[in-house]
């Protein structure tokens, strides 16, 4: 029955909840001072209910959410003209739309960041807290007691909380000193469920120092790696903006024979497998000497992509034909119509293939796998993978290596996902 009781419970919490914030929302809009304290007192008495030491959690949930259903029903009942005009009911059911459709939305945004915050939270943990079960997402570490000028984990046993010093860790079984008694030298072997360990809050900065620090010498505490991945990345971006807005724009403006054919075939390599191409490419990188360079991770960009050359092509058929007819009086050429008038028509697009290019070769793993063996020319996310290998079984240092190198793509995306949104949204809109 434990699983039913869960599921009822968490689909009751759901109703609760949206019908508690849907009742508080309200409330604030109508400025009612009264039904907001009321609202709140409901509230209280939840957290009351499931702060209780008696039955199982699943129980005291389902009775914290009955109480809020139940005392948000009687709130509206009691508090509430139930004879309210036409637009007012209107109203309060647009509220109620908002109110799921942000509940659902903050849940969502909850379950795509927990890896993240996890991840954070063990690259600030000490390695021995690292494994720790159940997970805590609170960096703490042990506290630590000097005796006989060593230094044990502090401890609490028994219900009178007596402090011990842990000597010892045996299976189930603790070694322990009381620090209060007479005779601090005195041991007792008492078993782990009858001591709590304290532990402190704590933020272990110094793991991502150590983390820098760990990397091989050839390196250079990872400046080589990040110079790397930077030359690779710009030239990347410059390549693929300048090749696929070219063949865009002749896909989009231009008139040439076998001109839709050819937008057909380029649209079908979508459709092929990289591990289809992935051999033939890498002989004829080797056949050029290519192989053990950083030339094969850009060059490609330069020949443009199926999908960003499909993405531009799309803002460029939006562009009024009449800008460019009064370019072509002014005497404009077709390249001076695409670098003059139509690039920076395009910024939108433009940005958003900045981001995904940006975001695809920082995180590229497989073209540095195949191509390079050379340690001075690796790139951050090669370099991340030979750390795992290395010191895979250091969590905390793990996560903070991980953590350096995910750092720039976030702060990239969140400065510029305006654009980047902007961008996809605009595509094909006809102006």
């Amino acid at each position: 029955m434990t699983p039913v009781v869960w599921l009822i419970a968490v689909v009751l919490a759901y109703f609760a909840l949206g019908y508690w914030l849907y009742l508080a929302v309200d409330t604030l809009q109508r400025r009612r001072r009264l039904h907001l304290i009321s609202l709140v007192a409901i509230a209280a008495l939840a957290m009351f209910i499931l702060k209780l030491d008696s039955a199982g959690f699943q129980w005291k949930l389902l009775t914290a959410c009955s109480t809020v259903v139940a005392g948000s029903i009687a709130h509206q009942k009691l508090l509430f003209n139930t004879n309210s005009s036409p637009q007012e009911r209107k109203r309060r059911r647009a509220l109620k739309r908002q109110v799921r459709l942000h509940l659902v939305l903050a849940t969502g945004a909850v379950v795509f960041l927990m890896p993240f915050v996890w991840m954070l939270s063990t690259s600030l943990k000490p390695d021995s807290e690292s494994n720790h079960y159940p997970p805590e997402f609170i960096p703490r570490r042990p506290v630590k007691v000097s005796v006989d000028g060593r230094q044990y984990d502090l401890g609490l046993m028994g219900q009178d909380k007596t402090k011990v010093a842990i000597i010892t860790r045996a299976g189930e079984n603790r070694r322990v000193r009381l620090l209060d008694a007479p005779d601090v030298s005195q041991e007792l072997l008492v078993n782990a469920d009858e001591i709590h360990e304290v532990r402190k809050p704590t933020l272990l900065w110094n793991n991502y120092a150590e983390a820098i620090a760990y990397l091989p010498f050839e390196y250079k505490n990872g400046l080589v790696p990040l110079l790397n991945t930077l030359y690779v990345t710009l030239l990347s971006i410059i390549g693929t903006l300048l090749s696929s807005s070219l063949v865009a724009y002749s896909f989009a403006r231009l008139r040439w024979p076998g001109r839709d054919v050819l937008f057909v075939v380029m649209l079908a390599t979508m459709m092929i497998p990289g591990a289809v191409t992935m051999l033939p490419v890498f002989l004829i990188f080797r056949w050029l000497g290519w192989v053990d360079t950083l030339r094969p991770l850009w060059v490609t960009s330069f020949l443009g992509s199926a999908f960003f050359i499909f993405l531009l092509r799309q803002f460029f058929m939006t562009i009024p034909n009449d800008l460019e007819d009064a370019a072509r009086i002014d005497g404009c050429g077709f390249f001076g119509i695409y670098w003059r008038i139509m690039l920076p028509l395009i910024k939108p697009a433009l940005a958003a293939v900045t981001i995904m290019t940006f975001m695809a070769t920082w995180n590229n793993f497989m073209g540095p796998l195949i191509y390079i063996s050379s340690p001075e020319k690796m790139t951050v996310a090669y370099a991340l993978q030979l750390f795992q290998s290395m010191h895979g079984a250091n969590h905390a240092m793990m996560m903070a290596a991980a953590t350096i190198v995910m750092l720039p793509v976030l702060a990239i995306f969140f400065f510029t996902q305006r654009y980047f949104i902007q961008g996809v949204t605009l595509t094909g809109i006809k102006g």
